[in-house]
């Protein structure tokens, strides 16, 4: 299983807002420039977090980003989810009818790990 590369941004994304936990806007540009990261790559990631209300965007000349959640709130899988969505991993092709033991040990296996993300606060690990 791979996430995408959105994803690892994402969490370095989230990740350095809960360290640099001020109140003032993070600008796009130095923003991208500290992460390294293209502005218009670091803008679609950061529409996806603002879409899944882990962060806001402020318009204007004093605008950018913060955190929307309280750090403590935030977990691996809000940011997981924020880019990769909800889908599963794993959907059987083979059984028409659903009944497939393959996609329920699958299903179970995934549900294991999303309650791990879910406990798993971002901030813990900074």
């Amino acid at each position: 299983m791979k996430y995408t590369k959105a994803t690892n941004y994402a969490l370095h994304i989230v990740a350095y807002m809960i360290k640099y936990d001020k109140r003032d806007n993070l600008s796009l540009h130095p923003l991208a420039n500290h992460l390294n990261i293209s502005p218009s790559y670091l803008s679609k990631i950061l529409t996806q977090l603002v879409k899944a209300d882990i962060i806001q965007s402020t318009p204007g000349v004093n605008g950018g980003y913060i955190l929307r959640k309280r750090k403590e709130d935030i977990s691996l899988l809000d940011v997981i989810k924020a880019t990769e969505g909800n889908s599963s991993m794993f959907t059987c092709e083979m059984d028409e009818n659903h009944a497939c033991k393959i996609q329920k040990a699958m299903e179970e296996a995934e549900n294991i790990m999303k309650t791990y993300l879910k406990n798993k606060k971002l901030f813990e690990i900074i």
